[in-house]
């Protein structure tokens, strides 16, 4: 299976020229690259205006709501992203758990509603505590809540990312997680996922890694730690960074 790609732009570049300008310079640097398939997740209001008849990019949105229409001042629903050409959307990412208080059923809602609408739903998971044990019960207990009540085949489409807050670069003293790290959360991730639902399913699901991912330890992720891709934040914003990191793992 190729490498998937995932790039956040969270809220940036400012304006809509700059959006259309650095989604040209990585459409452009990955056309050639047919062994990793790549998604971009722009903010919602430049959605509808990057649009590639390039195989290799796909849209994808940093959120949505939980209900597909109605009175929710500020939402956006999967069923409006779907209709702007979206064929993937982040659920629970860490900044949104800490910086806006979204809670686990919350996630559990969104990602119950992305489903709905056939869009393939990025799951992030993760704790800021380093301690395994610790990180990792945080993690069981998102997961759980996140997937109840929905059933095994409509998860097919499901991806799953694994976020160390501790790793990740808007992390007040963060540490640098090792290919070996990672693949443990990975390893982790499949073990819940076959205690949920079952073990070749778990096998069947994939899981990215997101924590300040570049071109220098992207390839680690990928050969080392058997992870089927990366989220990458803050390189996805540097256009010829963003396709060296493409590159690398179209080479892993």
């Amino acid at each position: 299976m190729k490498p998937l790609i995932v790039a956040n732009w969270k809220c940036n570049p400012i304006t809509l020229k700059e959006a259309k300008k650095l989604f040209n310079l990585v459409k452009k640097g990955v056309k050639n690259f047919k062994n990793a398939e790549v998604v971009i997740c722009p903010p919602f209001l430049y959605i509808s205006n990057l649009k590639s008849q390039n195989s290799n990019i796909k849209i994808g949105a940093q959120n949505c709501f939980w209900e597909q229409k109605g009175a929710f001042t500020g939402e956006v629903s999967p069923k409006m992203l779907k209709n702007l050409g979206c064929q993937y959307v982040i659920v629970g990412h860490s900044e949104r758990r800490r910086n806006l208080n979204e809670t686990d059923e919350m996630v559990n809602r969104k990602l119950k509603a992305a489903l709905k609408e056939n869009l393939r739903p990025i799951l992030c998971v993760g704790n800021k505590n380093r301690k395994r044990e610790k990180e990792f019960k945080g993690i069981r207990i998102q997961m759980e809540k996140a997937l109840s009540g929905i059933k095994k085949s409509d998860l097919k489409n499901l991806i799953i990312t694994y976020e160390p807050v501790w790793a990740i670069s808007t992390t007040k003293g963060r540490e640098i997680a090792t290919p070996i790290e990672a693949k443990e959360g990975a390893i982790f991730i499949r073990k819940i996922l076959a205690k949920l639902f079952d073990k070749n399913f778990a096998q069947k699901i994939r899981i990215i890694y997101g924590g300040s991912v570049d071109s220098g330890n992207i390839r680690g992720f990928i050969k080392e730690a058997k992870m089927d891709g990366a989220l990458v934040g803050a390189a996805s914003l540097k256009p010829k960074e963003f396709v060296r990191t493409v590159k690398a793992a179209s080479r892993a």
